[in-house]
């Protein structure tokens, strides 16, 4: 249970071996130490790295269980590990694919992949901790979105197009949960420094991953819905939502 103090004194990371996902996990431990759930593809390489990273951090505890996106029958199974040590405090929901939009858009079978785990898999575990943490009377969820889907871009649209019901899913999950204690935050970054985004051109407001971690346990201790990364993406996308499609498809972003 989250402490006197609001601390939280479990933390379920869905995505385990996420960068940002890591981030989020290491700025809530620098609050004080609080047992770690690892939720990773099995036969990650990423995993034992990721434990160690949460040690160093101050982790009381970590632990690892097997988690596929694609395979939502086994979701019930993988939520119920994470709470068989104790109620969960804060779940993270980080996993997700992205990639060259002009494959993923002609290729089938991984336009149905990328929809299966970034979309269908996150409802999937949504509505799973949605039902935990309405039993328990508390808790909260983090939900990794994107600005990718708040308008969505020709470039990466099948990317965007499952960011964007991502992002509609847990702003509905947070309003159906917080008459019974629950609170879900959603976090829309723009591009963030990290191993898998090394090879994407920066611009002048890409983040480091621990500035998303900053801004998305600042944002969910104040029981905020949404929160941008960085700041200044609220006021683009205000702008960008209203552009007409003709001009808007012309920009260079």
């Amino acid at each position: 249970m989250i402490n006197a103090v609001g601390n939280p004194q479990s933390i379920l990371l869905l995505g385990g071996t996420s960068e940002i996902g890591l981030a989020i996990c290491a700025e809530y431990l620098k609050k004080g130490p609080a047992r770690i759930i690892l939720a990773a593809l099995p036969g990650d390489p990423l995993r034992e790295d990721a434990v160690a990273q949460m040690k160093s951090a101050g982790a009381s505890e970590v632990q690892v269980i097997d988690f596929d996106a694609l395979d939502t029958d086994s979701h019930p199974a993988v939520i119920d590990a994470a709470w068989a040590g104790g109620d969960v405090d804060v779940a993270i929901v980080a996993f997700g694919i992205d990639g060259d939009g002009e494959i993923f858009w002609q290729d089938q079978r991984k336009a149905v992949m990328m929809a299966g785990i970034n979309y269908t898999a996150a409802v999937s575990v949504g509505v799973l901790l949605g039902e935990k943490m309405k039993a328990q009377g508390f808790g909260r969820i983090l939900a990794m979105s994107s600005v990718a889907g708040e308008r969505v871009r020709r470039f990466n649209f099948v990317y965007g197009s499952t960011k964007a019901g991502l992002d509609g899913f847990y702003l509905g999950l947070g309003e159906a949960l917080a008459k019974f204690g629950p609170r879900v935050t959603v976090i829309r970054p723009g591009m963030v420094r990290t191993k898998l985004s090394a090879h994407a051109k920066e611009n002048g407001l890409t983040v480091n991953k621990e500035d998303v971690a900053v801004l998305a346990v600042a944002a969910s201790e104040k029981g905020k819905e949404i929160v941008w990364a960085p700041g200044t993406f609220r006021y683009v996308m205000m702008i960008l939502r209203h552009v007409p499609r003709p001009i808007f498809r012309k920009l260079p972003i």
